[in-house]
């Protein structure tokens, strides 16, 4: 059984990878997780839920594949092996114009997998796009990219000459 999101980001990719393994930096801008250790191939790191996803267990999966900027993977385990264990993905795909689709899946293994599914998988595909849009915002803001409530000013013709003063802050 799968989970799969995807979400456009207005920013490089790699700018999206650093936000996404920059775990000192979510409790600035991801409420659902919290990740202590390093994004590299082999390493055990801890995922525990942040104060958006209390009652969710904490996890401690060995890092598969962490590839800069494309590809971060891990797998971990609810206890022991083969009883809920899942292979989560971020994949991280440039787009034309500098753009970034983030796609943010995960693969269920194991015995519990049907009823743990049952009784969590909407709100885990839930927290999934919660942190998607978390780090479409982060990252959008860090590349300059994110709308932030000013109007925006198109300047028409030769952009060398104009007949009045335009103000650049409100």
């Amino acid at each position: 059984m799968e989970i799969f999101t995807a979400i456009d980001i207005d920013a490089s990719p790699e700018t999206v990878w650093s936000v996404l393994t920059d775990f000192d930096a979510y409790d600035d801008w991801n409420p659902r997780t919290r990740i202590t250790g390093r994004a590299e191939a082999g390493e055990r790191l801890v995922v525990a839920p942040g104060p958006d996803a209390e009652g969710m267990p904490t996890f401690r999966p060995r890092v598969l594949r962490a590839d800069e900027p494309t590809e971060l993977r891990w797998l971990g385990h609810l206890y022991v092996r083969g009883l809920f264990d899942g292979e989560h993905v971020f994949a991280i795909e440039e787009l034309d114009d500098g753009r970034t689709r983030f796609t943010q899946s995960e693969r269920f293994g194991g015995v519990l997998v049907r009823p743990l599914l049952r009784l969590y998988g909407d709100d885990t595909e839930a927290g999934f796009e919660a942190v998607n849009a978390a780090l479409k915002a982060r990252a959008e803001e860090i590349d300059g990219r994110a709308g932030d409530g000013r109007p925006e000013i198109r300047v028409e013709g030769d952009g060398h000459s104009a007949d009045t003063e335009v103000p650049l802050s409100g």
